[in-house]
Order: structure tokens, then sequence, then C-alpha cells
């Protein structure tokens, strides 16, 4: 990623997610796959997540790619204080304690003298924030078809850097292994939300959320085989604090659904 622009990198992880997920959606929704009541929201939701991956890239530029990570699950923490102005939900006091724990896992993370405490971390901070927007309006949009929205999912990035790509490969001389590992990000990036929305459609929502913490897990995986990477003992002690937040409340949740 430091070899190539930001926004080349952002394209490629976006159009291969329109290559992938667009016959996903057509074979299951059919040629109207693509209507949407709510196309004004459909298209902010996607330029949020945009928005999320161009300030996450560019974090990672800079910043271990565990502790990145970790300190990007403030997203949750920004959808509950955020919930009522957008949903006019309250978030229960499971939730907000859950937030609590999760918060201060991140503070814990970004400690002084820690690795990520860097002016780059305020990109982790938009990322939050335009995640937690995100999985607010993904809520909002719960009438409309799951097809449409997997399909606007990527609209904006696909689209719009596109558009720029002729910029974007002017100054920027390629070789057959960096279109490989281009296209690699691209379709790892809509495998994997190909995967997430069939999963969702398929399982609850409480019995999944814990796996999504396993992100943590593979990044610190990942940042010690391939960047040699590896958290201290605060840093791992705040990741864990934020993995065990969210898992107490997924079973939690569960445990409330199966009650009631």
């Amino acid at each position: 990623m430091r070899d190539h622009p930001l926004l080349l990198v952002v394209w490629a992880r976006y159009f291969g997610q329109m290559v992938v997920v667009t016959p996903f959606a057509l074979h299951r929704g059919g040629w109207g796959f693509w209507r949407t009541r709510r196309l004004p929201l459909q298209l902010v939701r996607s330029a949020l997540l945009l928005a999320a991956t161009i300030a996450f890239f560019g974090a990672l530029r800079y910043l271990p790619l565990a502790e990145a990570s970790a300190v990007s699950y403030l997203a949750p923490v920004v959808a509950v204080a955020l919930s009522w102005h957008v949903l006019r939900e309250r978030a229960t006091p499971a939730r907000i304690a859950a937030s609590a724990l999760s918060f201060a896992g991140i503070l814990v993370v970004v400690r002084p003298g820690s690795a990520i405490l860097h002016p780059a971390v305020l990109l982790l901070l938009v990322t939050a924030v335009c995640n937690g927007l995100y999985a607010l309006y993904t809520r909002k949009l719960r009438d409309e078809s799951a097809h449409a929205t997997l399909f606007y999912t990527a609209l904006v990035g696909a689209v719009g850097l596109t558009l720029a790509l002729p910029f974007l490969l002017e100054s920027t001389p390629l070789g057959w292994r960096d279109v490989a590992l281009l296209v690699a990000t691209g379709v790892f990036a809509g495998l994997g939300h190909g995967l997430l929305t069939t999963a969702y459609a398929r399982a609850p929502a409480t019995l999944l959320a814990p796996f999504t913490y396993l992100q943590i897990v593979w990044a610190t995986m990942f940042g010690y085989v391939i960047f040699a990477q590896h958290p201290d003992r605060w840093s791992a002690l705040g990741m864990a604090t934020i993995i065990a937040s969210g898992v107490l409340l997924a079973l939690w949740e569960r445990r409330r659904i199966t009650v009631a």
C-alpha cells in the first residue's frame, strides 16, 4: 500500500467488490435488483463507507495493523451515541455499558507512549465516525432489498474512483506483481462482503456479532507475519477488552431474545 497511490488501492478494493457482488445480486434479485425507493440515502451510505476506507487505508501507512484495526472498533460506540438522533432508538443499558468498556479498551491502546499515538490516529477517528453512521444508515434501510443495498454499497467508490483512474495511473508504473496484489484486494473485498451478506441472511445478528471481532485477531496475525509488527502487553490488553465488550454484548442480546 505504501508503494502505490492511496486512491488507486481504494479503487481496486471497490471495483473488485462491484465485479464480485453485481452478478450475485443479479442472480438473487433479478434484473431489477438495483431498484431502490431511497436512492439518496443509499448513496450517502455508500459515500460514508468510501470515506471510512480512504481514512483507514491512509492511517495504515503510518500505524501498526493490529492497533489500527482495534481503534476502528470505536464505530459501535459512535453508533450507540448517535442512535437516537438518526434512528430515534434509545440505547439499552447493556449497549451503553459495552460501549463504555470498548471505549476504555481503545484508550488503553491509544495511551501515551504507545506505537499508535501518532497524528494519523485522527484518520481512525474519521473511520470510526463514518463506519458508525454507515451502520446506522444500514439499519435505516432495512426495508430495502438486501440485493439493492449490497449493490449500492460499493457504487460510489467504484464509479467515482474509476472516473479518476486515468489521473491515478498517469505517474504510477505497475508491474505484474502490483497488478496481482490490486486484483487480490478487490476480489477479497467482494468475497468478504458477499459472504457477510449471506451469513446475515441465514443466521441471527446476535449469533454472528462475536465473529466480527476475529478481525482484530487476524490483523494481529497478519501484522506479525507480514510486517513483523506485534502489540505490546498494554495494547494486547486493550484489544482483549474491546473483544470482550463485543462478545459479552452479543451473548447478552442473544439471551434476551431467547428469553423473550
